[in-house]
């Protein structure tokens, strides 16, 4: 993260030192660590599920796996430092090298994180509004070679900030405090923020806003084609009524996805506004506000940005809760299948978060969400019938209501 510290100004008068008060220390660390447990667990488990669940292994959910890495790179080298920074009062204790290391790698995880937002955005859009080309454009092995062209993108811009960060004594009146800052004044490094706001805040959330706009358009404005619905209307056979279901599914499930999808960007850009406004604002006074409980709500809402991305796949996509509990063994033996089941539902595959849009199997074949909505059905337990019995299958593996002539009456 941005550190407000410049290289102080010859002859600069600091005054006196005056150390974080005991409220400060105590509510900065336990927010600063508390959120960040919390995340570094929630995004290690994206990577197992993703890696270790074939099913799971998507081009959508290669993406997540890298926001997810980006993730604990913010966490880690951001907030696991600042716990430090407010246990001992604003010190550095890190030595040089921690320093140049920990700014390049808070950089690092900052851009790659707005860049796979990017490119998963980019890559819902193109399946979504334009299905045929997906097939060859949303591929496994295509979102691999964006996801390395992401890192060694933003490895190499984050290289400079090995020179223009470095260890600074500041001299007060009373004691010579060490810090983390950079070499330069404030006036040269101000270009650096103003193109990582654009480059990495503005143009992400703008174009975000646009793709996702188009997508809803698409989903929302396309009905069930007339054909369908009278042959369901007439009766025309079992078939007709099995695909007017499956495509009411496939809308609903589209419809949930830009639910989600409109969520991770709207958490994007208000957990993050707040510090680059606050950036942007510093950069144009001539004495910076660095008032420090909102110094501290600033860091700690781009802290829970990170934290909360696992939450919100975990809370809005039945898929990834499935194989969460499959990963942990929660489930009963047998393949985890509950004895008691709620009402039936749908299971949805979150995009930015993990839709069922494209799917793309470990040899790249392209897949739709009815066969996606499919695999994900056998993570869960069949739904009863009105009456609360549960529904056996036959050979094929298709479940149907007990027959009598098989079973005997009053089996």
């Amino acid at each position: 993260m941005e550190n407000f510290t410049a290289a102080p100004e010859p002859n600069a008068t600091l005054g006196v030192w005056v150390d974080m008060d005991t409220r400060y220390k105590v509510i900065s660390s336990v927010l600063f660590l508390v959120i960040c447990v919390l995340g570094v667990v929630g995004n290690v488990m994206v990577v197992l599920v993703v890696l270790t669940t074939k099913h799971m292994r998507t081009p959508t959910n290669c993406y997540l796996v890298s926001l997810a890495v980006a993730d604990l790179m913010v966490l880690t080298a951001a907030g696991l430092p600042s716990v430090a920074e407010s246990v001992f009062g604003g010190r550095w204790v890190f030595g040089r090298y921690g320093c140049l290391c920990i700014t390049y790698f808070q950089y690092l995880g900052i851009n790659a994180s707005s860049c796979s937002i990017t490119a998963f955005t980019v890559e819902r859009y193109i399946a979504i509004c334009h299905p045929i080309k997906a097939q060859f454009l949303c591929t496994l092995s295509r979102a691999k070679k964006i996801i390395l062209s992401v890192w060694v993108f933003t490895s190499l811009y984050c290289v400079m900030w090995f020179y223009l960060s470095d260890l600074q004594e500041l001299v007060y009146d009373n004691i010579t405090v060490v810090t983390c800052g950079y070499k330069v004044p404030r006036r040269f490094y101000m270009p650096v923020y103003f193109f990582d706001f654009g480059v990495f805040f503005v143009v992400p959330l703008l174009l975000s806003a646009v793709l996702y706009g188009l997508i809803a358009r698409i989903l929302f404005t396309n009905p069930l084609p007339s054909s369908v619905k009278d042959k369901c209307k007439n009766g025309h056979g079992g078939a007709s009524s099995k695909n007017t279901r499956h495509s009411n599914s496939t809308a609903t499930s589209r419809r949930q996805v830009t639910k989600m999808l409109a969520v991770v960007v709207i958490l994007f850009a208000a957990l993050w506004m707040p510090y680059r406004t606050l950036v942007v604002v510093n950069s144009f006074l001539d004495e910076a506000y660095l008032d420090r409980w909102f110094l501290l709500f600033c860091r700690c809402c781009v802290y829970l940005n990170s934290a909360a991305n696992p939450l919100i796949y975990n809370a809005m996509s039945q898929k990834f809760r499935a194989a969460f509990r499959k990963i942990c063994r929660c489930g009963r033996p047998g393949g985890g299948a509950a004895k008691t089941a709620g009402p039936y539902s749908v299971a949805l595959t979150y995009s930015v978060a993990k839709d069922t849009s494209v799917v793309e199997s470990t040899t790249d074949h392209f897949t739709t969400e009815l066969e996606e909505l499919s695999a994900t059905d056998q993570l869960l337990p069949p739904p009863p019938d009105p009456q609360g019995t549960y529904r056996h299958p036959d050979p094929q593996g298709t479940y149907r209501h007990p027959d009598t002539c098989v079973y005997g009456k009053g089996a």
